[in-house]
């Protein structure tokens, strides 16, 4: 079309600098026709899925008097001479807008074909069905929203590239239809999410990011300094222990949903920054919280109409640690290899790699890890961890080596994590002394000691579980993404 630059490709390279350079005059070209590139509103817009749906019935070639106000971004053009046919999208769809020299203004006819892609623009238009069937909107009026100063991804494809997806995701966001319903649904998951709770009776609340100190779980955390208090700040790596005093206050049922930080790698479900939802319910145990957390998770995918080949549904399945790890490993009892070295050498002894570094937990951690997350595809608990990994949960009920946790597994990774809380200030206060032994035998990731938690304890908490669900990982087994970066809006990347 005449004016405007290639509507079908994004430049190259070396083409870059003269589209830019294009855009830039027509730029300045409106401004100097009196015309306001970058207006300050445009009200009474309403969403192009609305037109559509409530159209749904008009036959190939119909005519209607019914006007509407949408706005959006250009997306294709085509046609010549008097005519043109303009596809506009905004979040909610497309549709196709007709225009014509008879009907607009001259002026305002060949501002609006001499548009580049990628612009934003508002349009009043009256609905019709083309012959060919095409639901449109014939302009009447227009107003340029946002002229776009650089061209948008090539159409057709949208980006190939996955490291520009990534760190220019509103670049995919234009590009992709399929990337904007990915994050409607990532929003409509934490919508069902907080809806179950809050219909549940359960409270949420707010606590520190900045924390004078991290816990909750084991991670290295981001350190900061705050000038003004002259003192050391961490990121928090949990939520758990501000909840948890919480529920020694009274407030009995709480959650909070928000972000956690931890210091550690990156991978296909590692972002140092992820989204977490951690709810306490006081008089209830892990198995309670094993029943609410399924109902969480089916609640979640109602409210974004999963139809994925998961069975989410209640019951899930249910194995116990020790026994997961004895079937997959060709007979490794790590209730009877109680030691370091016991566990090395049963594991080397079925050709399974022991490093010599790790502890015992270590260990134990190593062969769920590689041996068994690897075959969790359907939903399943593995109950029951050996009290060693589990420095907040209360111990067993049955046997004085476990500790009442589960984790929960889907798709080949954990999402959540849970316990029967520990609620004895003494046996609190035993659990931080060895956790700082640990950290003073250099074990980076091991807990602080929290005084002011144990004295919060000491004020008496009720029987209580808890539970820790990854939103992330839970959007990743939603939606069939494979990689945490796909569903994180804005990923940490390398430089």
């Amino acid at each position: 079309m005449a004016g405007s630059d290639d509507a079908s490709t994004a430049p190259d390279a070396e083409a870059l600098p003269q589209v830019l350079a294009a855009r830039r005059a027509k730029l300045e070209r409106l401004r100097a026709e009196g015309v306001e590139p970058f207006p300050h509103a445009f009200e009474g817009v309403v969403p192009i899925t609305g037109v559509r749906n409530a159209h749904e019935q008009l036959e190939a070639g119909a005519e209607t008097d019914v006007a509407y106000r949408v706005a959006g971004r250009i997306a294709a053009r085509r046609g010549q001479g008097k005519a043109a046919f303009i596809d506009l999208v905004d979040r909610s769809g497309r549709i196709q807008l007709h225009a014509r020299a008879d009907v607009l203004a001259p002026d305002a006819f060949e501002r609006l074909v001499g548009l580049d892609l990628g612009d934003l623009i508002g349009v009043d238009g009256t609905v019709f069905r083309s012959r060919r069937g095409e639901l449109s909107l014939r302009v009447d009026d227009w107003t340029l929203l946002a002229k776009s100063l650089r061209p948008p991804p090539e159409k057709h494809h949208g980006l190939q590239d996955v490291e520009t997806r990534f760190r220019h995701r509103e670049l995919d966001l234009i590009a992709s239809e399929e990337s904007r319903q990915l994050f409607i649904a990532r929003a409509a998951i934490v919508a069902g999410i907080r809806r179950h709770l809050d219909d549940a009776g359960f409270v949420e609340v707010e606590t520190p990011v900045l924390q004078p100190l991290y816990g909750g779980a084991n991670a290295r955390p981001f350190t900061t300094h705050h000038n003004a208090l002259d003192r050391t700040l961490y990121l928090r790596i949990a939520t758990e222990l501000y909840l948890k005093r919480c529920i020694v206050g009274g407030l009995e049922k709480v959650y909070e949903l928000g972000k956690d930080f931890r210091n550690e790698g990156i991978s296909h479900k590692h972002n140092p920054e992820f989204t977490m939802v951690e709810c306490y319910e006081a008089y209830a145990d892990y198995r309670d919280i094993a029943a609410r957390t399924e109902q969480l998770v089916a609640a979640a995918a109602a409210r974004m109409d999963y139809d994925g080949p998961l069975d989410l549904r209640p019951p899930w399945r249910r194995e116990t640690l020790a026994d997961a790890i004895r079937e997959r490993t060709g007979g490794i009892d790590i209730l009877e290899a109680r030691d370091r070295d016991a566990l090395a050498a049963a594991m080397e002894a079925r050709g399974l790699h022991a490093p010599p570094g790790d502890t015992w937990a270590q260990l134990v951690d190593e062969l769920v890890t590689k041996h068994v997350e690897p075959t969790l595809i359907e939903p399943t608990f593995l109950f029951d961890y050996p009290v060693e990994l589990s420095p907040f949960a209360k111990g067993h009920r049955d046997d004085p080596r476990l500790a009442e946790r589960w984790e929960a597994y889907c798709q080949g990774m954990e999402i959540a994590n849970a316990f029967t809380e520990l609620n004895d200030p003494d046996e609190q206060r035993r659990r931080f002394e060895q956790q700082r032994a640990h950290a003073e035998a250099g074990d980076e990731e091991a807990q602080p000691y929290d005084e002011a938690f144990v004295q919060a304890l000491e004020q008496g908490m009720p029987p209580t579980g808890g539970v820790g669900v990854g939103i992330d990982r839970l959007v990743m087994v939603l939606t069939g993404r494979r990689s945490i970066r796909e569903v994180v809006l804005f990923p940490a990347m390398r430089d």
